[in-house]
């Protein structure tokens, strides 16, 4: 894959890489997300990717709904634990268009206390919403159960009380201490030609002031095996399971999703459907997530079922962890394994928009892209002891937790 990379002297790096076609896709990510906040601003990164929508120093919330919207393109953004994105996409003569206003509602939002006071009813319906739906619910507070008073646990929206909280000061202190212009990667995927890109680039970003604010540490992790249940009235029992897993920058990391893949990942084919759903009928969804971040990393099991099978469902579900960790995968299981993943990845690629996103991504976190034919060797690298090891490891019943909700 051809990329063009560049670091401005205030840190800031651009990632692009050209494809012919009409449609263009660009980002800004910023390696700030709610793990970063303490627990007076619980919820305050989110807040902010709203608030980044609502007035600039030359703009009102009206004119930036409106000004990718009026030439077909759409403006976004998402907030995780780590790290804030604004993305667009639109057509390819609109570059500059859409490269200016991100620029523009990142280093130049003015926060209005009109517009803060409204958007906090906007987002505590979002967290209403939200403690509607246990399915996904239940993921948040398995994470604050693994990572027990740990900022990382917390649920990135935050509570009805924090976000009335919330004032422009507040706002600006957290931009000030968190924002670090030298953890910014500007990523891009569309049809400009790599001058063009980068003047654009240069144009709209090499004048912002250089930020050294502190960036995040590596923590210790104290983690105690638990299992919770919780009264929720839900017509299902939900149920969720798992174990602090490998972080990004582990080298098991890749036979992780291989496992986490072969046990309950997108494919209909998955050891948990077929065991639970195709074989036994006992759950709509089920599925497995290996969640890496900075420092640590999470695993689970979920799935939703009648209250009459949840010890079955369970039994089942610990069966398949178990088969994984007495025995090998044989070579022709190993390989349908990595080529599936292979698949994933290829398919992957051709969705440019996840495709721009995932280059910022690893261009933040790793400084450097790994080429799809670099992660098949990878991939190919694994071997069925490296998965056993894992296994064992990961799946170990004894450091499993539980969390369900009936």
């Amino acid at each position: 894959m051809d990329l063009l990379l560049n670091t401005l002297d205030n840190g800031i790096r651009l990632v692009h890489h050209h494809i012919p076609g009409l449609v263009a896709h660009c980002g800004l990510i910023i390696n700030t997300g709610s793990r970063d906040e303490t627990v007076p601003e619980h919820g305050i990164a989110h807040f902010i990717e709203h608030m980044l929508f609502k007035g600039t120093k030359k703009r009102k919330a009206y004119h930036i709904l409106c000004r990718l919207e009026d030439v077909g393109g759409e403006l976004n953004a998402y907030t995780t634990k780590e790290e804030t994105a604004i993305h667009a996409s639109f057509l390819k003569e609109d570059y500059e268009r859409a490269i200016e206003l991100i620029s523009d509602i990142t280093f130049n939002s003015v926060f209005p206390e009109k517009e803060i006071e409204k958007e906090k009813d906007v987002v505590i319906e979002e967290i209403n919403s939200y403690l509607d739906n246990p399915s996904e619910l239940i993921f948040d507070d398995f994470e604050e159960l693994i990572f027990s008073e740990q900022p990382i646990g917390r649920n990135i929206l935050g509570t009805p009380e924090s976000v009335k909280s919330f004032s422009k000061k507040s706002i600006n202190d957290f931009i000030s201490k968190n924002y670090n212009t030298k953890q910014m990667v500007f990523c891009s995927v569309g049809n400009i030609s790599e001058e063009k890109i980068l003047k654009l680039f240069k144009t709209y970003f090499a004048d912002i002031a250089s930020d050294n604010s502190v960036k995040r540490n590596n923590k210790t992790w104290l983690y105690k095996p638990a299992s919770v249940t919780k009264k929720m009235n839900t017509y299902q029992n939900h149920c969720i399971m798992g174990n602090l897993a490998y972080n990004l920058k582990d080298k098991r990391r890749m036979g992780m999703f291989l496992l986490n893949n072969i046990l309950g990942g997108q494919g209909l084919n998955s050891r948990l459907n077929l065991s639970l759903r195709e074989k036994n009928g006992l759950a709509y969804n089920v599925e497995s997530n290996y969640n890496p971040y900075y420092d640590t990393g999470i695993f689970s099991i979920y799935f939703g079922t009648d209250s009459q099978y949840l010890n079955k469902s369970i039994s089942i579900a610990m069966t398949e962890l178990k088969k994984l960790r007495m025995s090998k995968l044989g070579t022709i299981q190993l390989s349908k394994a990595k080529n599936q993943i292979k698949g994933y990845l290829a398919r992957g690629y051709e969705n440019h928009e996840s495709l721009m996103l995932s280059l910022g991504k690893s261009l933040l976190i790793f400084n450097k892209i790994d080429s799809i034919e670099e992660l098949c060797k990878k991939i190919d690298a694994v071997t069925a002891s490296e998965l056993l090891e894992t296994a064992n490891d990961i799946f170990d019943p004894l450091k499993m937790s539980t969390l369900i909700y009936k």
